[in-house]
């Protein structure tokens, strides 16, 4: 299992050798899948990100805390999406009314958006002030760039929870309703590569999976974390190089 953002890119671009570790693992017999806490782009648009890179992947092969947060949702309810595109559809599959605005819905669901302002904070402040559930697809307080850290999805979810005085149910790595997404959609998994301890590493520790750490994105060193990793190295290239020659 790995993850996308500091990992296999850094926003738009590749971090290089990622592809070919990819690669490397199918081709040592290894199921690939991609978990991400990024809730904004839709499964198809991973799916074209990763093959423009190339990763062949399907839609299958993808879980995210958008799918996650829906879970949260019973079929049939409605909800004031904060959120990129990833979160609509997510919802939209699970049979979940996405409404845009309007204080009469059974939940606010908040993830990464570009284009947060204050019409969007008030209509979520309406719809939690009239009884809707807060669900937040991630708590990230950052997000790995080309060009360094910015404000990730859980900056947006603490201004409304900051606002509303409600705290919201965290649906991503590495909360509950993402196990329960992976046990469904996956199964056992043996390894979770990632680069923050406190949502990789933390999800492995929930799955009964092993960690490893890149250092490409959030993460820059390894020394002190919780938890602690099972393996570390500067990249997806090498950890996979490492992981496979200890196999052999």
């Amino acid at each position: 299992m790995l993850d996308l953002d500091g990992v296999l890119w850094r926003g738009k671009e590749p971090i290089a050798g990622s592809a070919e570790a990819v690669s490397a693992l199918r081709d040592a017999g290894h199921r690939v899948a991609f978990l991400t806490n990024n809730s904004f782009t839709s499964v198809a648009d991973l799916v074209e990100k990763l093959s423009g890179m190339g990763v062949p992947a399907e839609a299958e092969d993808i879980c995210n805390s958008a799918q996650a947060a829906a879970g949260l949702l019973e079929p049939g309810t409605s909800a004031l999406v904060v959120g990129g595109p990833g979160v609509s559809e997510a919802l939209r599959a699970r049979d979940i009314t996405v409404v845009e605005d309007g204080s009469a819905v059974d939940a606010v669901v908040v993830g990464f958006d570009p284009e947060f302002h204050y019409r969007k904070l008030t209509a979520a402040f309406a719809a939690i002030r009239g009884g809707a559930r807060l669900i937040g697809t991630n708590a990230d307080a950052t997000y790995p760039t080309a060009g360094g850290e910015v404000p990730g999805g859980g900056s947006i979810v603490a201004s409304v929870e900051y606002a509303t005085g409600e705290k919201a149910e965290i649906a991503g790595k590495p909360n509950e309703a993402t196990a329960h997404l992976l046990a469904d959609r996956l199964g056992p998994i043996s390894w979770l590569i990632g680069d923050r301890p406190d949502t990789d590493g933390a999800m492995a520790t929930a799955v009964g999976a092993r960690f490893g750490l890149v250092l490409s994105g959030v993460a820059q060193s390894a020394d002190g974390l919780e938890p602690e990793p099972d393996a570390v190295a500067a990249d997806l290239a090498t950890i996979v190089t490492d992981l496979i020659a200890a196999r052999t």
